[in-house]
């Protein structure tokens, strides 16, 4: 089963170093028997795209929660796609998170399939977004629509081979 794992460049440096994505738990994405039903005409491409926005969404908190926590996070989203076997992935039971799983397991480098990152010219519009997280979340419209406007930004799609030069 194909999981979008959000993440920073920071936390994929530390999958470089010591072999695995984790601690466990970790939250992720993936097509679920609640996302199909709520996509009625999707079809798996266009499933997993949706997944993937999910992910991406929330490698943007990861970005805030570093920041407040101090660290120097590059504006970057950062989602990793890892293949796991479907009895390693819990389903959320929240309507309102159809697409979100949960791994009860660190996921070793062996099963990342690849890296979405976005491109250098995206860091404006993300910072944007991190900078508006607070008030959207505090239902002010314009901030939702410079969290949501984000998404035009298409994350760009690396092998796994390429994760040092990612975070080197």
């Amino acid at each position: 089963m194909r999981v979008y794992l959000p993440c920073t460049l920071p936390a994929l440096a530390r999958v470089a170093t010591v072999g695995e994505l984790g601690p466990a738990p970790l939250t992720g994405y993936a097509v679920t028997p609640a996302l199909i039903e709520w996509y009625v005409s999707g079809d798996t491409e266009e499933l997993e795209y949706v997944a993937l926005t999910e992910a991406a969404r929330d490698s943007l908190r990861m970005l805030a929660a570093d920041r407040a926590d101090g660290m120097e996070v590059a504006a970057r989203r950062v989602v990793v796609a890892v293949d796991v076997s479907e009895g390693d992935v819990s389903v959320s039971a929240d309507l309102d998170e159809r697409a979100r799983v949960r791994l009860a397991a660190a996921v070793p480098l062996a099963r990342i399939a690849a890296v979405h990152v976005d491109d250098l010219s995206a860091v404006k519009d993300v910072e944007a977004a991190v900078a508006a997280l607070p008030a959207a979340d505090r239902g002010d419209d314009d901030a939702r629509f410079t969290v949501d406007g984000v998404e035009a930004n298409e994350l760009l799609w690396y092998a796994t081979q390429e994760i040092p030069d990612l975070v080197g």
